[in-house]
């Protein structure tokens, strides 16, 4: 697998010094493979790849089960495939899951707490000559006092060179996953949170619109975790319910990593008010790579669709009844008004033209 490049530069600054910019490597989710990474000029490559020993052959990344207290040794194996030695730092980091849901690695200067901190290469640096290979020992030792759960990391190679033609330094790093397991209960558990759902209709009240429903997945417990989804949005009582095609599996998460999901689901009917029930099945997977499916995890959030050519239609109804209701009832006040007028009139004529008394 080829590494993929990220670059930064110095703002202003970098005219008058170099910058820093650093290519992360690729660490998908099955680890590094041994392609080759490439200098800016195309005159330097190397290859990495797990050693063959105990743990096994051709692996395409390491996964280890340790107690607390436990101690690893492996190794890495470098290859030069340029034509000019190869000066190669080495060091271990944290792994973490991108937004873009990659594997990727903390760079030098962040600090790493769990496998980049207890992973130690018997060496910093590795010389290599053109056509050789060198390999790279390495160390994990896991404290007394570790979380039981699962750690990921990797074990890095890093080449920094100079950019003359745009003035900065630029760090090339090529690695290879580690998946580690402290020993210890396992609590596997994935929660749905904020889970809100709205509705987007048409101005026909008998068409369907679009329910679009969004959510987190959050990983509660201490185990990498993936899963399967399902989102189903009804109306009242459950009547009209309508499912969501295929939803693509969130990436593993490691303990405490969220994922963000927004799935639009079509064909919703605006049936005032609407159920969103999302569900989602941990998959646990071990060192040996078997899947287990745990018990699903399910959430429910309500939202209105309400169909508004059809509300705003009762709205003018009502209003024009309510108008006409006080219109008539005015018009009757009006007439009872002319009418005590004209009986008071007609007694006081009757009474030559005085006034009624009133006692």
């Amino acid at each position: 697998m080829r590494p993929s490049v990220t670059r930064w530069k110095t703002t202003t600054a970098v005219l008058l010094r170099t910058a820093a910019l650093s290519l992360l490597a690729a660490v998908a989710a099955a680890g590094v493979g041994a392609g080759p990474a490439l200098a800016a000029d195309g005159n330097v490559a190397w290859t990495v790849r797990t050693a063959s020993n105990g743990y096994g052959e051709a692996r395409s990344s390491y996964s280890y089960n340790v107690n607390p207290g436990g101690v690893v040794e492996d190794a890495m194996v470098v290859a030069n495939r340029g034509p000019a030695p190869l000066n190669l730092a080495v060091y271990a980091a944290d792994g973490f899951t991108t937004d873009a849901g990659q594997l990727d690695l903390l760079t030098r200067d962040k600090k790493s707490v769990a496998i980049g901190a207890w992973a130690k290469a018997g060496a910093g640096n590795v010389v290599i000559q053109p056509g050789k290979t060198a390999q790279v020992p390495f160390t994990i030792s896991v404290p007394d006092n570790a979380t039981p759960g699962d750690y990921v990391g990797g074990i890095l190679t890093a080449l920094t060179q100079a950019n003359q033609t745009e003035g900065i330094n630029v760090d090339r790093r090529l690695g290879i996953r580690i998946k580690l397991r402290v020993g210890g209960e396992l609590k596997p558990n994935l929660a749905i949170e904020d889970l809100h759902v709205t509705y987007d209709g048409s101005s026909n009240p008998l068409s369907k619109g679009v329910a679009t429903v969004t959510y987190k997945i959050h990983n509660i417990g201490n185990a990498a975790l993936s899963g399967k989804q399902t989102l189903s949005v009804s109306g009242p009582f459950g009547v009209l319910r309508v499912r969501a095609g295929d939803i693509a599996a969130p990436p593993e998460l490691l303990p405490g990593e969220s994922w963000n999901v927004s799935v639009p689901v079509r064909g919703v009917a605006p049936a005032v008010r609407l159920a969103a029930t999302a569900t989602i099945t941990p998959l646990l997977t071990d060192v040996s790579g078997s899947t287990t499916s745990l018990k699903p995890v399910q959430a429910t959030a309500h939202g209105w669709a309400l169909p508004w050519m059809l509300v705003l239609a009762l709205v003018v109804l009502v209003a024009v009844v309510v108008g006409a209701y006080l219109y008539r009832r005015r018009n009757r006040a009006q007439r009872k008004a002319r009418e005590d007028a004209r009986v008071r009139d007609a007694v006081a004529q009757a009474l030559g033209g005085r006034e009624p008394q009133t006692s």
